[in-house]
């Protein structure tokens, strides 16, 4: 998903009516918002940039400031946090009473392999 912000020459709402169809047209569009202050269009989602300002021309000037990636993938990434793996725990004298538990923390855990050397 990407975040694309336009720039538009809309004076009313019959242009930002225009606009808004010529874009929610065009395949891959998830949304459209219009700010009528600062004349921006943003847009989400996987359309061409290059095509979304060449379709906004037609109706009027048109100026591609900025695209970036949507802010709602970062909240999906944070959430998603792998957690570690637990140490392994081995009993090297299995005669004495009661066992004692030695922790052995490795990266790559083998247990075929010796813990003592």
């Amino acid at each position: 998903m990407k975040k694309m912000e336009l720039k538009l020459v809309i004076e009313d709402e019959k242009s930002k009516r225009r606009a808004m169809k010529a874009i929610a047209g065009i395949e891959g569009v998830e949304s459209v918002s219009v700010d009528m202050k600062e004349r921006k269009m943003t847009v989400i989602g996987e359309a061409d940039p290059v095509s979304l300002t060449v379709k906004l021309r037609k109706i009027g000037f048109t100026e591609l400031l900025s695209v970036g990636p949507a802010k709602e993938e970062k909240k999906e990434e944070k959430k998603e946090e792998k957690k570690p793996d637990p140490p392994a725990v081995v009993y090297l004298n299995q005669s004495s009473y009661p066992p004692y538990p030695y922790t052995v923390v490795t990266e790559d855990y083998n247990p075929h392999t010796c813990t003592i050397c």
